[in-house]
């Protein structure tokens, strides 16, 4: 039998960390008090301009890869889960090989889930790996998502920052990805989306990130709490097994709520919120890496990562590290 373990992790936020209060000198109309109250953040990290997501990308595979004591050309599979890609073709993942020097030929490509970006990713990679196919995959979230942020509208634009992780997934005779489960419901898409697009040259529609975040909150927690329960139904596994638990960094009420739904003290849920506000989808690797390199997350414990996002989508996996 075939498994996927992960073998490395790796992460990187760009620049200085950007507080609330550096967001007021800049002319948002919004406070330290009001953005914590809120959400929890306390800071994130903005890319400048020249920065795109294969670049944040390149140096948390870099290190990823470091981590898992393999060469890049052993890579022969990379996925990039972006909702903000460098361009619109080719793929923010074919960049990222091309960054890393990758020469094998094996596929890549962009997954597109918003936040829950990172565990469809990881999820795809799996079943690669898991058919024999492939033998090591590259799956990162990047995101610079201050690109699509109205700076005039702090119900959003203090809630987001700019990062990614990455990790390595092998092949390996133990059990790595113990269950997954991915969903999506279309037809809630207004409430958490940009849209707009491009035709001719020009921006068609509303360039611009928006969100009903009450609704958005509503949904988050339901359906967080359900695909939890879901992955360790799968395994036949209590919530008392679970180490640690890494959710989608949004928005720590969010997170909270989650936690007591699903009866999991905060001292076993790993948080970044405060400092890196809500990256989309590299919130959940960024999480992981930060705890593994902490030492918190060890070999033999197991972790629980779930995410949620605009489409809507939302997924969990259980993994035994």
């Amino acid at each position: 039998m075939i498994y996927a373990r992960i073998a490395g992790t790796g992460s990187y936020l760009p620049g200085e960390p950007v507080s609330n209060d550096d967001l007021v000198r800049r002319g948002i109309d919004t406070s330290d008090e009001w953005v914590m109250t809120r959400t929890g953040i306390r800071s994130r990290h903005l890319a400048t301009a020249e920065v795109g997501s294969s670049d944040l990308a390149l140096i948390a595979s870099e290190r990823a890869i470091e981590a898992a004591g393999c060469e890049p050309d052993e890579i022969d599979l990379v996925i990039v889960a972006t909702s903000t890609p460098d361009y619109i073709f080719p793929s923010t993942a074919a960049l990222l090989q091309s960054k890393l020097g990758i020469r094998n030929g094996g596929p890549a490509f962009d997954v597109q889930a918003v936040c829950s970006g990172f565990v469809y990713a990881l999820t795809v990679a799996e079943k690669f790996i898991r058919s024999g196919s492939h033998k090591r995959a590259l799956v990162v979230g990047a995101e610079v998502f201050s690109r699509i942020l109205d700076w005039s509208d702090r119900g959003t634009c203090v809630l987001f920052g700019d990062g990614a992780g990455a990790v390595v997934l092998e092949a390996s005779e133990q059990p790595g990805i113990v269950a997954s489960a991915l969903h999506a419901d279309g037809s809630h898409h207004p409430i958490l989306c940009v849209p707009g697009g491009i035709a001719s040259g020009q921006v068609i529609g509303d360039p611009f990130l928006r969100m009903d975040g009450q609704a958005v909150f509503k949904f988050a927690v339901k359906v967080l709490g359900d695909v939890a329960h879901e992955v360790l139904d799968m395994a036949g596994a209590e919530v008392a097994s679970v180490d640690w638990l890494i959710p989608h960094q949004a928005n720590i009420r969010i997170i909270q709520s989650t936690a007591k739904r699903l009866g999991i003290s905060m001292d076993k849920v790993i948080t970044t919120v405060e400092r890196h506000g809500n990256t989309s989808a590299a919130s959940i690797p960024l999480a992981l890496d930060l705890a593994v390199r902490d030492g918190r997350i060890q070999r033999g414990h197991r972790v629980v990562i779930e995410g949620v996002g605009g489409g809507f989508t939302w997924g969990a996996a259980l993994i035994d590290f």
